[in-house]
C-alpha cells in the first residue's frame, strides 16, 4: 500500500464562479482520509496552502489573465509542496480548488523527477483542454490555462514556478474526456500535436480502449503517471457540483473504470482532484463521487 499526503488548495481565483474554494473541505467532509486508510494506505493531511482573498489578490492582476500574479504565487507554493512530498516518499493527493492549481502541482512533480534525469507522464482528464494563454483567452480565467503553461507557453512566470520549463513534454501527455474547446485551444492541439481523446472517441471505443492507449503513451520512458482529474469530466447528472458543467460527459462507471485502470498500472505518482463546487452541489454528491474516484485510483475494488 501507499503513503499518501493530502494537500488542499482552496483557490477560486482562476474562475469567475465562486464556491470552488470550498472543494477541499467538501472532500474532506466525505472522509477521504479515513476511507483511504480503510483500504490500507498510510495517509497524512498537510492542511491547506494559503490563498489570498480576491480583494487582496486583485492588486496587480494582469489584463487577459485575472489574478495571475496571486495564482502564480499559490502555484509556486503548491509546486514546492508536491516536490517535497515526492522527495519524502509520499504520493501527493492535491484537492482543489480550481484547475489552475495544476500549473503548480504537476510542475513540482516534474521538477522532482527532472532532478533525477527522469520525465513525468501526465493524463489530463477533463471536459476542457485548459490550453489557453493570456493572449488567447476570451474570459481571462486562469483555470482555462494551466496545461498551456505546463507545456511552456503563455506567461513565463507561471510556466516556470518550479524552475523547469516546459515542465512536461507533449510526448508525455494525453488528454481524455474533452468535449468543450475554444477555437484557440483547437489550434493549439493541432499546432502543438497534443494527443487528445474526445468524448466521441470514448463513445466509439469505450473508456477501456481510450485509457489503455493513453496510459501506454504517457508511460513510455517516464518515471510515473500524474493524473489531473477535473470533476466536470463526469456528466452533470452524476456530478452537478462543478463550476463549468458540460452535458455529455463520462458516466459514473466510466469514471470509476478510468480510475481503476490507473490504479492497475502501479505507476500513479500523484493525483489532482479539482473543481468540486459545494455551492452548486446537492447533498455533497459531487464531493462524495470525487472521494469514491480517489479510492478507485488508489486501488479500491469491488472484489
Amino acid at each position: 500500500m501507499s503513503s499518501i499526503r493530502i494537500i488542499g488548495v482552496p483557490m477560486d481565483l482562476g474562475t469567475s464562479r465562486r464556491g470552488v474554494d470550498m472543494g477541499p473541505f467538501a472532500v474532506r467532509y466525505a472522509d477521504v482520509r479515513a476511507r483511504l486508510e480503510g483500504v490500507g494506505h498510510v495517509v497524512e493531511d498537510s492542511g491547506n496552502v494559503a490563498v489570498p482573498f480576491r480583494d487582496d489578490a486583485d492588486r496587480g492582476a494582469q489584463r487577459g489573465a485575472r489574478y495571475l500574479g496571486a495564482i502564480t504565487d499559490v502555484c509556486r507554493d503548491v509546486a514546492a509542496r508536491t516536490r517535497e512530498a515526492l522527495g519524502a516518499g509520499r504520493i501527493p493527493l492535491v484537492l482543489g480548488g480550481d484547475h489552475a492549481l495544476a500549473a503548480g502541482s504537476i510542475a513540482g512533480a516534474a521538477a522532482h523527477f527532472a532532478a533525477k534525469g527522469e520525465r513525468l507522464g501526465v493524463i489530463w482528464i477533463d471536459a476542457h483542454g485548459d490550453l489557453n494563454t493570456p493572449g488567447t483567452s476570451h474570459s481571462g480565467n486562469v483555470h482555462g490555462m494551466p496545461l498551456a503553461h505546463l507545456l511552456g507557453h503563455g506567461d513565463q512566470a507561471l510556466a516556470n514556478v518550479a524552475g523547469v520549463s516546459p515542465a512536461i513534454r507533449v510526448a508525455d501527455l494525453a488528454l481524455v474526456g474533452v468535449r468543450d474547446l475554444d477555437d484557440p485551444e483547437r489550434d493549439h492541439i493541432a499546432e502543438w500535436k497534443i494527443t487528445t481523446y474526445t468524448m466521441r472517441e470514448v463513445d466509439e471505443r469505450g473508456i477501456h480502449g481510450v485509457l489503455e492507449e493513453a496510459i501506454a503513451k504517457v508511460s513510455r520512458e517516464t518515471a510515473g503517471i500524474w493524473a489531473s482529474v477535473d470533476m466536470d469530466v463526469v456528466d452533470p447528472e452524476s456530478a452537478p457540483g462543478v463550476g463549468t458543467a458540460v452535458s455529455g460527459g463520462m458516466t459514473y462507471r466510466e469514471a470509476h473504470h478510468a480510475m481503476e485502470m490507473l490504479a492497475d498500472t502501479n505507476r500513479l505518482v500523484g493525483l489532482d482532484l479539482v473543481e468540486v463546487n459545494p455551492v452548486l452541489d446537492t447533498h455533497n454528491r459531487t464531493a462524495e463521487l470525487a472521494t469514491q474516484l480517489v479510492l478507485s485510483a488508489f486501488g479500491k475494488r469491488i472484489l
